[in-house]
């Protein structure tokens, strides 16, 4: 069995399936926008606001099916509800955003 890499795509659960495919793919093209939301919060140090963001990403990212996200983004949650130093939670959010940049629509070929 192959391990995954750290550059492989991720895809949803739900990427085969007729019903979710097309809320799927709409996730994933609206991911870059979310991406920039999260590091514009981060750079005014706007803990809360990262911590809501964070929340609503883990959420929704086990909701369309991208399991992947939840704990990375559960983290995030954590540090900035918990006033982790600004380093950690610079961190965490890079460790989140690197994990949602390899989200693809669809299924695996």
């Amino acid at each position: 069995m192959s391990q995954l890499n750290l550059a492989d795509p991720i895809f949803s659960s739900y990427g085969d399936d007729p019903d979710m495919g097309e809320l799927v793919e709409m996730f994933v093209e609206e991911m870059p926008d979310r991406i920039e939301a999260l590091l514009e919060v981060a750079q005014s140090n706007d803990w809360e606001k990262l911590r809501s963001l964070a929340h609503q990403l883990k959420g929704a990212g086990g909701s369309y099916g991208f399991g992947q996200l939840t704990q990375p983004a559960a983290l995030l949650e954590s540090a900035c509800r918990e006033n982790d130093t600004a380093d950690n939670i610079r961190q965490t959010l890079t460790d989140l955003v690197s994990i949602c940049r390899r989200t693809q629509a669809g299924a695996p070929s």
